[in-house]
């Protein structure tokens, strides 16, 4: 229930999905949660990890407004960005309830299919322990900068 609220205030909103804290700050609070595949009301969920965390929220911001996307995308080479969204894909769609045959979720990293659609996305999963090279770049520029 603590966990909860303190997402609901970060996200300023309640979830809309069961989710899990997976990626916790030093004093304890959320900084990324992971999704479930499904919304309460069964619409599909595409993004699995979602940063929470305000100053991470805010750092990964000011990235993306001083171009990180395009500068990310140019960093990261094509091929292994596919191979990002597949993995993410999979693991998503794994979690998928046994015989669900309703909508599901479709692409990868943040619903993309291919490219980089947002930095957030790719840095919760890579914080989260995932092998995002864009999420891994993201580390790099915020140690960096």
């Amino acid at each position: 229930m603590v966990d909860d609220d303190a997402v609901a205030t970060l996200l300023g909103r309640a979830p809309q999905a069961d989710f899990e804290v997976v990626v916790r700050s030093g004093g304890g609070g959320p900084v990324v949660i992971r999704n479930a595949p499904l919304l309460h009301d069964g619409t599909p969920m595409p993004t699995r990890y979602w940063l929470v965390g305000e100053a991470e929220r805010q750092a990964v911001s000011r990235l993306e407004a001083a171009g990180g996307v395009r500068a990310a995308e140019s960093a990261v080479g094509a091929e292994e960005l596919a191979l990002a969204h597949a993995r993410y894909a999979a693991e998503r769609d794994a979690a998928l309830p046994p015989g669900h045959t309703g909508p599901r979720p479709a692409g990868g990293v943040g619903g993309s299919r291919r490219g980089v659609k947002c930095l957030h996305a790719h840095y919760a999963w890579f914080l989260a322990g995932g092998e995002d090279p864009v999420g891994r770049w993201v580390a790099e520029q915020l140690t960096a900068g």
